[in-house]
């Protein structure tokens, strides 16, 4: 009983895995009904500097890929780019003084994990990335927008620490 209500429910599986997710088929100069086509409905929306928007797919709250696409004023795709790694995290650590949570949301959409900063007020924002370690990138960010620190990397908490690092 239980393979064959897991095979009938096989199809089904396959097509939101699959859907219409394809990041690797967005091109300069496609406009946005076509990255919707390819992408999905967007999970956050920004507006950047002289009309250019940017859109953020995230893949969830467990998920460990973000992808932003920029659309220029026309609509256009100007660049796409999955922005949970290292050298984007880099990037935050040596700007966090110009930032604020918009412009922290507007770079690494939204994030995986969000928890009170204890006694020191604010919250703590957590984003999985793709990696073999059991990391995430943390940034502090207090009650007024601003951040308390450039981030730093964690243990992920889903990580087993009894067990070498694996996952529970």
């Amino acid at each position: 009983m239980k393979a064959g209500f897991a095979l009938a429910l096989w199809p089904l599986c396959v097509l939101v895995a699959c859907g219409t997710y394809k990041p690797q088929d967005i091109r300069a100069g496609q406009d946005a009904t076509q990255v919707a086509e390819l992408m999905g409905q967007p999970t956050g929306r920004y507006n950047l500097p002289d009309g250019a928007t940017r859109l953020e797919y995230a893949t969830g709250p467990q998920g460990r890929v973000t992808w932003m696409v920029d659309l220029d004023g026309a609509g256009k795709v100007t660049s796409a780019q999955q922005v949970l790694n290292e050298r984007t995290f880099a990037a935050v650590q040596a700007n966090y003084l110009d930032m604020d949570a918009t412009t922290l949301r507007s770079t690494l959409g939204r994030p995986g994990n969000v928890r009170s900063g204890g006694w020191q007020g604010g919250q703590v924002w957590s984003w999985r990335y793709p990696t073999n370690e059991c990391f995430w990138f943390q940034v502090s960010v207090l009650d007024d927008g601003q951040l308390r620190d450039g981030g730093a990397y964690g243990i992920d908490p889903q990580c087993d620490p009894g067990d070498a690092g694996g996952w529970r």
